[in-house]
């Protein structure tokens, strides 16, 4: 099954206004065959064009992150993904107890002793309420869903996968979790 041109130059155009493409142009035939690939059983279906477009940002989006994944450019963080040439804030912070100077492109974040104190004792005291929490509500699993998120990077997907829950039970515990952090705070 072939793709028609004007699709296959929507998918190009798509892949090279993507804010991923910046700096990795080298991967240019990489991203588009990947798009291509994982598009080819969307694109016939889809028969309005801003639909056949939204679809294909989606799809160009995932094809480009697992490219940079699998070619090593992108490394999964507690935050997110991140470059694996620059260190996350909070690698910095948990590797250097002194005052830190993290330069982060064209600004520089100045961290003092007294600041990572109460940042460490923040993250304990969320650490904590979550541990609580779990306790006060054992069957929802908050925690054992908690560490799997933040602590092991897996998706909501994943998770959902290695506990036998659906994915939205899992965002919805996630949500309702971090609902209950934020009251605790007020």
């Amino acid at each position: 099954m072939d793709l028609a041109q004007d699709k296959l130059d929507l998918i190009e155009k798509i892949i090279k206004n993507d804010r991923k493409y910046s700096n990795n142009e080298d991967l240019f035939d990489d991203f588009f065959n990947e798009t291509c690939k994982r598009s080819l059983g969307i694109i016939n279906i889809v028969s309005s064009d801003g639909a056949l477009e939204a679809y294909l940002k989606k799809i160009a989006a995932t094809s480009i992150l697992n490219v940079l994944k699998d070619s090593g450019r992108l490394k999964r963080t507690r935050s997110g993904f991140t470059p694996v040439s620059e260190i996350s804030i909070d690698e910095k912070i948990s590797n250097n107890y002194a005052e830190t100077k993290i330069s982060y492109k064209n600004f520089i974040v100045e961290i003092s002793p007294e600041e990572l104190a109460l940042q460490n004792d923040t993250i304990k005291y969320i650490a904590s309420l979550i541990k609580k929490i779990d306790e006060d509500e054992p069957e929802k699993q908050y925690l054992q869903i908690y560490k799997l998120r933040y602590d092991n990077g897996m998706t909501q997907k994943e998770i959902s996968e290695e506990l036998g829950l659906s994915q939205s039970e899992i965002s919805k515990r996630l949500f309702k979790l971090m609902k209950k952090v934020k009251e605790s705070f007020n």
